[in-house]
This record gives structure tokens, sequence and C-alpha cells, in this order.
């Protein structure tokens, strides 16, 4: 456990430069640092893996931290298209990816009841943002639904992936109050969003090293005569 948490340091040091250059508005330390924290997260998981039988539930999680860096850098690796529906559809495919690793590969209880709080998110999520979605109202109410669905299948599994699921839902809703509802939101949301991501994302990955951990079943002792 001392090793995969130290595979994390320099994903959680880029986390914290990031978060200051947004609160600081440094946009030239802010743009470079958000680019490198899926990669810095990516390695993390390659660290902490090492010793032991890779997965295929790493595997996914490696792919799933590829699509969350498109929906990081939409805008900059997809000039020509819209940068809302591009996140939009690059986030929502990394949140499928999540709802089949939580729910198939790393699943160790039943969906809780207090999960039911994820449908209820997403009914006043809606009803708050719908006046102001536009065009996009179709896009939002699904990616609302990928979004809530990784929520309640990160509940089944480690209690790090159950918080990282409850980050990530609480980062994507200040943004979606951010780019919908824009003055009703301080400037120190801006920071907030990316504060709770980094922590979703980190506390994912790291739950789904030690679920796999957990999972792997312990070495048969030898007999002797």
């Amino acid at each position: 456990m001392r090793r995969l948490w130290i595979a994390f340091v320099p994903y959680i040091a880029v986390s914290l430069v990031h978060v200051t250059a947004l609160a600081a508005d440094a946009t030239a330390v802010a743009t470079p640092t958000k680019l490198a924290l899926m990669p810095l997260l990516a390695v993390a998981v390659l660290w902490g893996s090492r010793g032991s039988a890779w997965t295929p539930a790493q595997t996914l999680l490696v792919v799933t931290l590829g699509l969350s860096w498109l929906g990081d850098g939409a805008g900059a690796f997809f000039p020509w298209l819209p940068t809302v529906p591009a996140m939009l559809l690059f986030f929502g495919l990394a949140h499928l990816c999540y709802i089949w690793l939580f729910w198939r590969l790393l699943a160790v209880r039943r969906v809780p009841p207090w999960a039911a709080v994820f449908a209820a998110w997403w009914i006043v999520l809606l009803a708050v943002l719908w006046p102001h979605l536009g065009g996009l109202t179709v896009a939002v109410a699904l990616y609302g639904l990928v979004l809530g669905g990784t929520a309640v299948a990160a509940s089944r599994c480690h209690p790090l992936v159950v918080w990282g699921g409850v980050f990530f839902l609480a980062s994507d809703s200040v943004l979606a109050f951010r780019l919908f509802l824009p003055d009703a939101m301080p400037d120190w949301t801006s920071p907030l969003v990316m504060l709770t991501y980094c922590l979703g994302q980190g506390l994912i990955a790291a739950g789904v090293l030690a679920g796999v951990r957990a999972r792997r079943p312990l070495p048969t002792p030898a007999v002797t005569a």
C-alpha cells in the first residue's frame, strides 16, 4: 500500500499546482497542468500495479482516464468542434466505461438504499437548469443520467471508489452551474470544480487498484509432508 500511495505523489503535486493556478487566475500555468493530470494519473496506475498481474479492470481504468483526458482538452485537441458538446461526448464515454468497470468488475455489494439520493440529484439538477440549456437539453439530460449512473455503480465498490464517485458528481454539478448559470456562480467555484474533479479521479483510481488487490486470491500455502 505504501508503494501505491507513492505512485500518486506526482499527480497530487500537479493537482495542487493546477488548482492554485486557477485560484490565482494564472492561465499560463493552469492550462498545461490540466492537460498533465490524466497522464500522470495513468502513470500512477501503471506504477501502482507493478509486481502484480494486470487485470481487465486496470485496462478499462486506463482507457477511461484517456477519455477523460480528451474531455479535459477538448477545446485544445479539437478546436473545430463546439467545446461543450465535445466535452460531454468524451466524458460521457468515460462514465459509461466507469459504470461497466464498477458494476461488472469491482462490485462487492448490492446498491445501498442511500444511493437513491443520486436519482433525486438528477431530477433537481434538470429542474433548475432546464430553462437555460437551450439546444443542449437532451445532451445534458443524458450526460446527467450516466454521471448519476457512475455514482450509483461506485456505491457498490471499495470505499475509495465510493468517495471518488461522489466528488466526481460534485465537480460536474458545480461545472454545470458555471456553464449554464454563470452569473450565479462566484469566481471561487472555478478552482472548486477542479479540486473536486482531481479528488474524484484520484480516489477512483486508487480505489480500483485497492479493489483489484482485495479481490485477488491469496496464494495457496505449500503442503509439506
